[in-house]
């Protein structure tokens, strides 16, 4: 079980940036694959990003260039930082992990936390 604590969410307008982060409570982090996944009201949760313990990313095409996800192992900790924000950034964003000794699939998840772009 790998508890999650996210931070950094808030009200920006169009065009701003915000970033996120996210530590993680495990001694393993090391094998621990992190991502952010946001659902927006009436709509399916999305993988915005995602993260090896090896530093290589993945995103979704509605975010590239735009979002950059990053992790420090020695502080347990990944973060999105996200700029030129739009409107339809608008979501509860969630912290997510998995062990890739047991899985492929997110199965540890954060509270999330709300990011509005609104002018």
């Amino acid at each position: 079980q790998v508890q999650l604590v996210e931070s950094g969410g808030g009200l920006v307008q169009p065009g701003g940036s915000l970033r996120l982060s996210c530590t993680a409570s495990t001694r393993f982090f090391a094998y621990i694959v992190m991502g952010w996944v946001r659902q927006a009201p009436g709509e399916e949760r999305e993988v915005v990003a995602t993260v090896t313990p090896g530093s290589s990313t993945v995103y979704a095409d509605s975010v590239k260039g735009r979002f950059t996800i990053s992790r420090d192992n020695g502080k347990n900790t990944v973060y999105l930082q996200m700029n030129n924000l739009e409107p339809d950034d608008t979501a509860i964003y969630y912290c997510a992990a998995y062990d890739m000794r047991a899985t492929r699939h997110f199965d540890q998840w954060g509270q999330g936390t709300q990011v509005t772009v609104s002018s």
